[in-house]
Formats: C-alpha cells, sequence, structure tokens
C-alpha cells in the first residue's frame, strides 16, 4: 500500500486502521496539510477515510454519533481550532453522556509565529491562540492529547481509539498543531499490536444473588433506557422477559429495548409499575424513575445492572440499590434468563404480565381524534407515521413523542434525544444513520426549537451533497413545550400559569421551514389541519423515496396546558 509523505496523511491513514470510514469536516487556515494530504491520497491509492464537508460542527459531530449508533462504527470529525470546537461542544455533550466513541480532532494555532513549514502565516493565527485550547471541554471527553511529533501521527490515532472503545466507551479528543501535521511523516515510527478492550463479565457472585431475589419476585419489573444499543442487548432482553414473565418499561428511551407487540413491553412510563413491583431491575438506565414524581416501596428491592451502573460521570445520583453489578448487560440478562424460578411463580408473573399489557393496549385505544380542521397531536402525528411505517424504517426522534403509537420489529430502528439533551441532534444525527445504511429509509421527528438548533440549512445542503435524503417533521407548537412544561411543574398556580403569554416561552411568529429545504433542492410543506396529514406524508415519502430529495412536513401541533402538567409529572 503507498504512504502518504506528510504526518497528516499518516494521521488519516491510521484512522482508516481504526476502522473510520468518515471524517467529517468544517475547515479553517489549520486544515492545509490535511487537505494536501487528502488529495495526495487520491493519487497514490493510499487508503484514508471519505472526507465529508458538513458546514456546520454541531451538524458534523451529530452525523457521526448517527452513523456509531446505526453501525457500531466509530468515526471521526475534525474541526477548526479552538471556535470550531465550541461550536461542537453541545453535540459533544450528547455524545458524552450516551457513550459514543467519536474521536473529534481540532487544529491548534500553529505554534511558531515564523521560519518552519506550518508556523503563523496569517492574521487569525494569534486570536485563535488559547494558553488550555482542550479545557473547555476536557471534563466532556475520556481522553485528550496535543500531537507533539510527527512520529506520534499514527501512534496518537492509536491511543484515542484504544480509549474511546473501551468501555464504557465515549468521546476523545486530539488537537492538531499545523507545523506537525506539516512535517515529513515517520513510517518506522513502531506501532504496537493492539486489540480491543472486552466488555467486563458480570460478578459471578453478585449475579447468583440476584438470581435468588429474582426466583422469589412476584412483580418484577425491568426498566431501561439505554438499552438495545446492539443485537445482542435486543435478543437478550427478550430471551429474558420470556423466560422469566417480566414487563419491560423503556423509560425515556434512547432505543427500542423490545419489539413494540412484545408481550412484555409495557410501554415508556414507569409510574403505573414501580408502586406495586417487588423488584425492580434497572438496566442500563441512569434515571429510572423520579423521585419528586414516583413512589417506591421501601419493601422493593432495586438492582442496577449494567457497563457502568453507577454513571461515575454524574456529579449528583443517589437512586437506592440492593445490588449494583458492572458488565455487559447482554451477558448478564442471558444469565438471568436461566434462573431458576417456581412453575407457580411463573405462572402468576405472566397472569399479572397478560393484564398488564392489557390495560396498556386499552390505554392506546382510548384515543381521541384532533378535529379534522384543527392541528394535529403528537398522538395523531404517531399514528398516522405507523400507518406508512416500514419495518425496516428508522427513526430519530427528538421531542417527547408517543412511540408507544407506533411499530418497532427491528434492533436499530429508533433512535431518541441523549439524555444530556443537547438541541440539534437529530438533523445531523439523521443523516448520520442513513449514511451508514443507505437502503432503508429515515425519518426524522423534531420540534420547531430543535429543528432551527439542528442548524437546518447546513444539514439539508450535506444531504443533497451527499444524496442523503431523508424525511423530517417538526411538530409546531411555536413554543418551547419543554420549558412551559418545566414551569408548569414547579408552580401549577403561579403568575406564569395564569398567563396567557409566559416569557421566554413561545417562538412567534414561526419561520416557513418548509422554504429553508427548498433553499436546497428539497421539498417543503406547511400542513395546518390534521385531516390533511396522511396524504401530506405520502407526498413526502414519495419525495424521499422516489426523487431522493430531502423533504420537510411543518406540521401546526396543539399543546395545551393540561398536556403540560401530566407531562410534568411523568
Amino acid at each position: 500500500m503507498a504512504h502518504n509523505p506528510l504526518a497528516a496523511g499518516a494521521f488519516l491513514e491510521a484512522l482508516s486502521d481504526n476502522g473510520i470510514d468518515y471524517v467529517f469536516g468544517n475547515a479553517g487556515t489549520d486544515f492545509a496539510p490535511l487537505i494536501e494530504a487528502f488529495a495526495q491520497a487520491e493519487i497514490s491509492g493510499a487508503t484514508v477515510p471519505m472526507p465529508v464537508t458538513v458546514p456546520h460542527e454541531n451538524v458534523a459531530i451529530c452525523m457521526a454519533q448517527g452513523v456509531y449508533q446505526a453501525s457500531g462504527r466509530p468515526q471521526a470529525v475534525i474541526l477548526h481550532v479552538n471556535v470550531g470546537t465550541a461550536n461542537a461542544i453541545c453535540g459533544l455533550i450528547d455524545a458524552s453522556r450516551e457513550r459514543i466513541p467519536v474521536l473529534l480532532a481540532a487544529g491548534r494555532t500553529p505554534i511558531l509565529e515564523e521560519g518552519e513549514p506550518g508556523s503563523r502565516t496569517a492574521f487569525i493565527h494569534w486570536g485563535q491562540e488559547m494558553f488550555d485550547q482542550a479545557g473547555m471541554l476536557r471534563e466532556i471527553v475520556k481522553w485528550d492529547y496535543e500531537l507533539r511529533h510527527p512520529a506520534q501521527a499514527a501512534l496518537a490515532v492509536d491511543r484515542a481509539m484504544t480509549v474511546a472503545m473501551a468501555d464504557p466507551k465515549g468521546p476523545v479528543y486530539l488537537t492538531l498543531p499545523r507545523e506537525v501535521l506539516a512535517a515529513g511523516a515517520r513510517p518506522d515510527a513502531r506501532r504496537a499490536p493492539r486489540s480491543a478492550a472486552a466488555p467486563a463479565a458480570p460478578n459471578t457472585a453478585a449475579m447468583e444473588r440476584v438470581k435468588e431475589r429474582l426466583a422469589k419476585a412476584e412483580r418484577p419489573i425491568l426498566v431501561c433506557s439505554s438499552l438495545g444499543r446492539t443485537v445482542a442487548e435486543w435478543d437478550a432482553l427478550q430471551s429474558f422477559a420470556e423466560s422469566q414473565q417480566v414487563g419491560v418499561v423503556s423509560y425515556r428511551t434512547r432505543y427500542a429495548a423490545l419489539p413494540t407487540a412484545h408481550p412484555a413491553n409495557l410501554g415508556v412510563e414507569v409510574g403505573p409499575y414501580l408502586k406495586d413491583a417487588d423488584l425492580v431491575l434497572a438496566v442500563e438506565c441512569d434515571v429510572p424513575w423520579i423521585p419528586a414524581n414516583h413512589v417506591v416501596s421501601e419493601d422493593t428491592s432495586i438492582i442496577h445492572l449494567g457497563i457502568e451502573p453507577t454513571f461515575g460521570r454524574y456529579p449528583m445520583r443517589n437512586f437506592r440499590a440492593e445490588e449494583t453489578i458492572a458488565g455487559d448487560p447482554a451477558v448478564a440478562l442471558n444469565d438471568l434468563s436461566g434462573s431458576v424460578t417456581p412453575d407457580g411463580v411463573l405462572v402468576r408473573r405472566r397472569e399479572r404480565l397478560e393484564n398488564a399489557r392489557s390495560r396498556a393496549d386499552g390505554a392506546l385505544c382510548d384515543f381521541t381524534h384532533p378535529a379534522p380542521d384543527g392541528p394535529s397531536n403528537p398522538i395523531w402525528v404517531a399514528r398516522c407515521l405507523r400507518s406508512v411505517q416500514r419495518p425496516d424504517d428508522r427513526v430519530v426522534v427528538e421531542i417527547p413523542f408517543p412511540i408507544q403509537h407506533m411499530d418497532f420489529t427491528r434492533q436499530g430502528s429508533f433512535f431518541a434525544t441523549p439524555s444530556a439533551g443537547g438541541l440539534g441532534w437529530a438533523l445531523g444525527a439523521s443523516l448520520g444513520v442513513k449514511l451508514a445504511d443507505q437502503t432503508r429509509r429515515v425519518i426524522a421527528v423534531v420540534g420547531d426549537g430543535s429543528y432551527m438548533f439542528g442548524n437546518p440549512t447546513p444539514a439539508h445542503q450535506v444531504a443533497r451533497a451527499m444524496d442523503l435524503p431523508t424525511l423530517t417533521i417538526i411538530l409546531n407548537n411555536a413554543m418551547w413545550a419543554a420549558v412551559r412544561r418545566a414551569t408548569l411543574g414547579l408552580y401549577p398556580d403561579g403568575a406564569a400559569a395564569a398567563s396567557n403569554r409566559a416569557p421566554l416561552t413561545y417562538i412567534d411568529p414561526s419561520p416557513d421551514y418548509a422554504r429553508i429545504v427548498e433553499a436546497s433542492g428539497g421539498y417543503g410543506e406547511r400542513v395546518e389541519r390534521s385531516a390533511d396529514l396522511p396524504e401530506a406524508l405520502e407526498r413526502a415519502l414519495n419525495i424521499v423515496d422516489e426523487e431522493r430529495r430531502p423533504a420537510v412536513l411543518d406540521v401546526a401541533t396543539a399543546y395545551s396546558d393540561q398536556q403540560a402538567r401530566t407531562d410534568a409529572r411523568t
């Protein structure tokens, strides 16, 4: 294989060696050696990742997340010095909380003012230097380093990815001084053979104690939020739920953990089941309930399972636990599937589970359609989506959305807002999900606020440039619903509750969102009447499927104070 003569080329080749397919980049003056190295690789045939131009840094970091979430393959993002890094921090926080291994690299202002290849040649090189560029994100990443010598170009990548891919996975940061990238490559630098760190196995003695508790429990439930990231987790949860007749609540879930129609799937609200449970298994769940809103009996046994079940990066988190077991959740659930539970206990569990599932199904059917001439609501949007949903569709959601009204049958078919809630995630993530597998249709559901945070102009431009047609549905209530919900939850009878126009809550007048996608050759449509939504969905999906253009539906959506109060309690 041909090798690139620049240290920047050795860096790019090392990315490919580590399984990185794409470099999502927003370039600056520090990129000259990287651009030269990419061009030299085209001539020499050296293997480097595909460069993807992304005109906003947060879209870039979210695209990298989406590729990993859909494929399990980590990706790289390279940005312009401190200012580019700053624009990506919101998305990087999301990646950190969701344990997504992204290699974020950024240029560093040239160290030398003159005299060496790569030293300062532009006015901006003085104003953009920082005493500690990585200091602004050090709390967020697992590892950070500044490339100090051309012989390290590949070694630093190897080290970064070794740390990023070790459990608990997470983002890493590497700064790249221009002088180092512009220097000659050092192919004789010795790279030690490496292997990915194997996931930890759960402690055997602790698992035996859990099995004893499980065998005696009459009303156990499993609560999860980030379970279902892999096929192994998806399969293991089904095996456990079926063998032990345990109901599963996907509370504030970020992934599809069970098929929607699975008999053990009890939906997304933990409250109705938590107060009666005698055993709670919190598996890959950072917040299994909200203490201010939910009651847990002192007699209930609480077990926490997961890769890092203490969530040590959360400054305060004090949920009760009789057992806390670190390890691969798929291994743990497969082990628990073999628990020797008395037949009589299993029969009683099955009866309770069937009754609970029947009540849950009944609640889903108790739905009032919105007035045909009025705005839609989230449940109506979900039901309309279900009517056109294909089994292999992938849905990316950045808004509280009633996914229990849809039908997910496959692992990797649903992705939701990371727990940090850094807005602007879904537009970029949906493009990354599409890029990971272009045979599958991708639908993003966002609020009007999160759509604006998603930098729609850059996102739609990348969709057209990379031939990544997706459908984006905006639930447009012309307000920050999360802010209204939080305010009514804290001050249900306060002045803001009585106000028809609480400060800092409304986004009015709404921009003409449909025209933003049209500027990049896409299709946009405003849907005012709920009765018009089914046909609008058909039109938009036809544009995506047949014309391969991105589409946006701006759906007028009602959100009442009564709904806000209900949401605040869950």
